[in-house]
């Protein structure tokens, strides 16, 4: 005896075609999942690499101040020798000097700690080599407004689009269990040979096979209304993200252009600052003054370099926040 049978699927009302389609949208969720990832790894390293802009800007600042308090106290060290000035500018231009050192040794610090975050970030750790940043921290007008970027952060974030096709694969599942109440139809098929001797009794046989659930103790029921639950569930959280989409790119948009205004204010001062320490430096080369409105104006312009360092740092970095929250940063990339 001898025999062959065959099995063709004919059709189930959309049972496996449904659950291609799910299969379909959870590869879809998935590559939007590693795409929030991207985006928030972009972020980061963005922040890191002007954190080491910023931290190299202000070792140039200190670096600056330690040179101009070391030629003041040259010169308040040469007048006091000769009986110009007292003996105390010495010692006050001294003080200032070990301030600047000081603030020096800080930002030297924050520099070399910038620079590890920053390999971190990049999954370079102790194999990163030693490089220096080409770029340097720059600024641009705010040209963008708020609705497109809104609109683009609808059409472009990722963990949006997640969102979307793991409620699609929900559905997909909903029409799957709802297949469940219908029959499947599969077409059969079989050949079966015996005998004793040759020749032997050939028997052919071809049908139709329908399998119907009659009765599962509710199971389809209840696994359509707990898919439909879920549905639901995705398509809250949708909505709930939606509303906080639109509540970060209006913060990220206000601290951009608050950024810029920082800039603007911090430019004016720095300005004001440069030109009061020049007038201060004529001044006490001419006698005019003492060594304590000289150091003051040194502090003012020190602090006001550092402010400006401070804000160009903080554009860049909301710059980068309103890239992130519209997704626009995976597409600069």
């Amino acid at each position: 005896m001898s025999g062959v049978a065959l099995s063709q699927f004919l059709f189930d009302f959309g049972r496996r075609h449904e659950f291609v389609a799910e299969r379909r949208f959870e590869a879809q969720a998935a590559d939007a999942k590693r795409q929030v990832t991207e985006l928030d790894l972009i972020f980061e390293v963005s922040q890191r690499y002007f954190a080491v802009l910023h931290a190299d800007k202000l070792v140039r600042v200190y670096e600056q101040a330690v040179e101009q308090r070391n030629f003041h106290l040259h010169e308040a060290q040469v007048k006091a020798r000769a009986n110009l000035r007292p003996q105390l500018d010495v010692y006050v231009t001294e003080a200032e000097v070990e301030r600047a050192q000081l603030h020096l040794v800080d930002a030297r610090n924050a520099k070399a700690n910038a620079k590890v975050a920053l390999d971190n970030a990049l999954g370079l750790s102790d194999t990163a080599p030693d490089f220096r940043p080409a770029d340097v921290l720059k600024y641009s007008p705010v040209n963008e407004t708020l609705p497109p970027l809104i609109g683009k952060a609808f059409q472009t974030r990722p963990d949006l689009k997640m969102l979307e096709s793991e409620a699609h694969a929900m559905g997909a599942t909903v029409a799957e269990f709802r297949s469940d109440y219908l029959p499947t139809v599969n077409a059969v098929a079989g050949y079966e040979g015996a005998g004793t001797g040759l020749p032997v009794i050939n028997n052919f046989n071809a049908g139709i096979v329908i399998t119907w659930p009659i009765f599962n103790s509710f199971l389809t029921t209840d696994q359509v209304a707990e898919a439909k639950f879920r549905q639901q569930e995705l398509r809250n959280a949708m909505e709930d993200l939606r509303q906080k989409i639109i509540l970060q790119v209006n913060t990220a948009f206000l601290n951009w252009q608050a950024s810029m205004q920082r800039i603007e204010r911090a430019q004016k001062a720095l300005l004001a600052s440069r030109a009061e320490l020049q007038l201060s430096e004529q001044r006490y080369q001419s006698g005019l003054t003492n060594i304590v409105e000289l150091e003051d104006a040194e502090h003012h312009y020190t602090s006001d370099d550092a402010q400006y360092a401070e804000a160009l740092y903080g554009y860049s970095v909301a710059k980068a926040a309103v890239e992130q929250v519209t997704g626009q940063g995976l597409s600069n990339v």
